[in-house]
């Protein structure tokens, strides 16, 4: 008969976040799709379930239909990750759209570890029998809450898998490592970028440069705007690019629908600028983009 003493349920705890790198490890590490949502801790109390976001912020009621999901009797501390699947994979843009208009028919909770169960404080057990503890409870819950599954030894492939599919990257994590609360290298982030070619339609000036440039894309005949960019040159290439866009200065916008920039100078689409962007959000633009060079046509 175990006669430990049972731990008391915790209040919010703060989460272990992951250390970014350029390359998966491979043996010893479990490795799971990263998700594009908000990060989100479950507290389930015998039956009534809470959930805070990473800092701390009680957010059931913006999260209430996947509150309602978490039904067991039990006293269980989930980690994990409140999601929208938008064209078969999570999509941050849509999440946040849907936040906005207070809808949550389409959030998901992917639950990738667990912090506590019944009296127990899981934290100090090794991150693989967590997530066999993990996907026992969660193969009884209800539909809205999933289970993240991982792979185990060389992160390479599912790294090649995510980039193919456009996902944001992977999270490598310590097979034999316990939870801390904070951002160590036991948990890795290894994330996909992807690249692009646009016409550049018009620029924000600077007293030496340019301090961003309107980027357009070409749809059949048309060109439409896809965002801005204003990240990633030197103090030179910025004087570098505004004397090239100073030579295709236009009296107006060449893009197909008008948009309204009150600070931007309009220009032929003559230079195309290389960009390294996370996505297209739901409106259309870029997010996370960096600029990585400037070329004369394509």
């Amino acid at each position: 008969m175990d006669k430990r003493a049972k731990a008391a349920m915790p209040g919010f705890i703060k989460p272990q976040l992951a250390t970014l790198k350029m390359k998966a490890p491979s043996e010893g590490w479990i490795h799971e799709i990263k998700y594009d949502g908000y990060r989100a801790q479950v507290h389930v109390d015998k039956g009534t379930a809470r959930i805070f976001t990473r800092n701390g912020h009680d957010w059931t009621k913006r999260f209430s239909a996947i509150a309602g999901s978490f039904k067991p009797r039990s006293q269980t501390i989930f980690d994990g990750e409140v999601v929208v699947i938008h064209e078969g994979r999570t999509n941050f843009s849509e999440l946040q759209a849907d936040l906005a208009k207070g809808r949550q028919d389409r959030m998901l909770f992917y639950a990738f570890d667990i912090l506590f169960h019944n009296g127990e404080d899981l934290r100090s057990k090794p991150q693989i029998k967590r997530k066999e503890i993990l996907k026992e409870l969660i193969d009884m819950l209800e539909p809205l809450v999933l289970y993240s599954e991982h792979l185990e030894g060389d992160g390479h492939e599912l790294f090649e898998a995510a980039a193919r599919l456009n996902y944001e990257g992977i999270v490598s994590k310590r097979t034999d490592a316990p939870y801390r609360s904070d951002r160590n290298e036991a948990w890795l982030k290894i994330k996909t970028i992807q690249t692009g070619k646009f016409p550049v339609v018009g620029f924000i000036k600077d007293p030496t440069g340019v301090a961003a440039l309107y980027l357009g894309k070409k749809e059949g005949k048309e060109l439409v705007y896809i965002g801005k960019v204003g990240t990633g040159w030197s103090r030179t290439v910025s004087s570098e690019i505004r004397k090239k866009l100073d030579t295709v200065v236009s009296p107006k916008a060449k893009l197909t629908r008008a948009i309204k920039k009150p600070k931007a100078t309009w220009v032929e689409p003559t230079f195309y600028a290389d960009i390294e962007y996370r996505d297209i959000t739901s409106e259309g633009l870029l997010r996370a983009s960096s600029f990585k060079g400037l070329s004369k046509g394509r």
